[in-house]
């Protein structure tokens, strides 16, 4: 293939390993996968924090004294999940944690991390969250095309907070004002997420491929008359009251007598997880409350079912995990589960009698085999192919930027779309204008200071020292 037909992707996230969440993770695969045959050029870029926000963030004490050391981290953890050389590069941005928000965002023009030459297809992992205070170069502007995905809910999470009514309502306007005037294209994994402007629905996350052996391993003890799995039931999930352990506490505390025998383990770490605890010990069944651990640890593999009534999560990646290693899953019927019901060891309820009943079923069956279709649409290889199809990009032939055209040479039947150009620009203007003022910025939640970054962010980057960004960029736009 000719150089000149080659795409450029750069995938900007909003965290990074060793932070265990999901906008690490998933845009740590896509970038190894879209790189795995060799046709495409693809840069990872990700938040460097410094030393005192990597203390806040980073679980056991794990700190980096240069992005080299961080980069060598998150490549060790990847090839070690994959089967071969991943060959995409990593990029730095400087962020910042915010305590109040627990995310880290973005800190000054992280558009310059890619050089305008090499400037092509922008994929912007959680687009709302990275554009809120985005002060610097147009996305459409710089890159070909730039696709949004939608990890996600914010409108669930603010609703649980005081106010969280006006809140969610300002917020639900802001991320589609934000995600309209920056990227051509939303990708939304669920329907569980915020409708936006011009967006699709589509789940273009797979499982690390270690849950498939798993599960070709299970199946291969299946057919030899093994006893494939020695435990009954089991969730795993970040110990918050939100994230299901409300609803399933619940569930097993109303049906205790109908579940008689029944045992079950929990698997968690996080704010609720003393009061999980003790709402457990109350109940005549057997629930049994651990400390969170890495999916993928082997003590898992011998658990037949997987419980998960959780209504938060946009595509909970544990269910996923769960089916590859051929598991029974027991979900709630709800949008962010939708992706898994085409697979026949889901188990979908629609109420509490449902739930009773499905659960003594799946303890008494044995998981039906997956195919090598269903372990394929579950893989890393159908995600991406899902993601290029999704975002509608010309694997070959680069789009066009965005750039200004005179209204006497177009057409009549293409006034009204310059018309909507023009207003878009105008809505651009209005953003850079608000997101360009420290006041404004603190009114809306942003971490003071972080129009641009500071000496320390600078020094760690290797970044001009912020006077002369400052000058550099006056220079830029005189």
């Amino acid at each position: 293939m000719s150089t000149r037909t080659r795409r450029h992707f750069a995938i900007f996230t909003t965290a990074s390993l060793p932070w265990m969440t999901g906008t690490a993770i998933n845009p740590l695969f896509r970038a190894a996968y879209l790189a795995k045959d060799g046709d495409k050029d693809v840069t990872l870029v990700i938040p460097w924090l410094c030393l005192k926000d990597q203390e806040l963030v980073y679980p056991n004490k794990i700190v980096f004294d240069s992005t080299l050391e961080h980069e060598s981290y998150v490549r060790h953890w990847i090839e070690e999940r994959i089967d071969f050389k991943p060959s995409f590069g990593i990029k730095f941005y400087p962020g910042k944690f915010s305590t109040e928000m627990r995310s880290i965002l973005p800190v000054g023009d992280i558009t310059d991390c890619i050089p305008d030459e090499v400037a092509d297809i922008a994929v912007l992992e959680e687009p709302e969250h990275l554009n809120w205070y985005h002060h610097g170069r147009r996305w459409k502007n710089k890159f070909r095309r730039v696709i949004g995905i939608v990890h996600t809910n914010y409108l669930a999470y603010v609703r649980r907070e005081k106010n969280g009514q006006v809140i969610a309502c300002f917020l639900k306007y802001a991320n589609t004002w934000v995600t309209r005037i920056y990227c051509h294209k939303i990708i939304r994994l669920s329907g569980a997420t915020q409708d936006l402007p011009r967006s699709i629905t589509c789940n273009v996350h797979g499982v690390n491929p270690k849950f498939l052996e798993v599960g070709k391993l299970k199946l291969r003890q299946l057919q030899s008359g093994e006893k494939a799995f020695t435990k009954g039931a089991y969730y795993i999930g970040k110990m918050v009251w939100s994230k299901g352990y409300r609803e399933l506490l619940d569930l097993l505390s109303k049906y205790q007598s109908k579940l008689a025998g029944l045992e079950v383990d929990l698997y968690g770490s996080g704010e609720d997880s003393d009061a999980v605890h003790e709402s457990a010990k109350r109940l005549s069944l057997v629930v049994n409350v651990h400390p969170g651990r890495d999916h993928a640890d082997p003590l898992f593999h011998e658990y037949k079912v997987f419980i998960n009534p959780s209504t938060t999560d946009v595509v909970c990646t544990t269910t996923a995990e769960a089916l590859a290693m051929g598991k029974i899953a027991i979900c709630a019927n709800h949008p962010s589960n939708e992706f898994f019901k085409q697979f026949p060891n889901c188990r979908i309820y629609n109420n509490e009698e449902e739930f009773v009943q499905l659960t003594l079923n799946a303890l008494s069956e044995q998981p039906a085999p997956l195919t090598d279709m269903q372990r394929y649409e579950l893989s890393w290889e159908a995600a991406t192919e899902r993601f290029i199809e999704a975002a509608d990009i010309n694997p070959h032939a680069p789009e066009s930027r965005t750039h200004q055209t005179s209204r006497a040479s177009l057409p009549a039947f293409m006034r009204t779309r310059r018309l909507k150009q023009n207003l878009e620009d105008a809505s651009v203007y209005l953003h850079q204008a608000l997101s360009g003022l420290e006041v404004t910025r603190r009114a809306f939640g942003a971490v003071p200071k972080t129009l641009q970054p500071d000496e320390q962010l600078c020094k760690d980057l290797g970044l001009a020292p912020p006077a002369k960004r400052r000058k550099l960029k006056f220079k830029l736009t005189t």
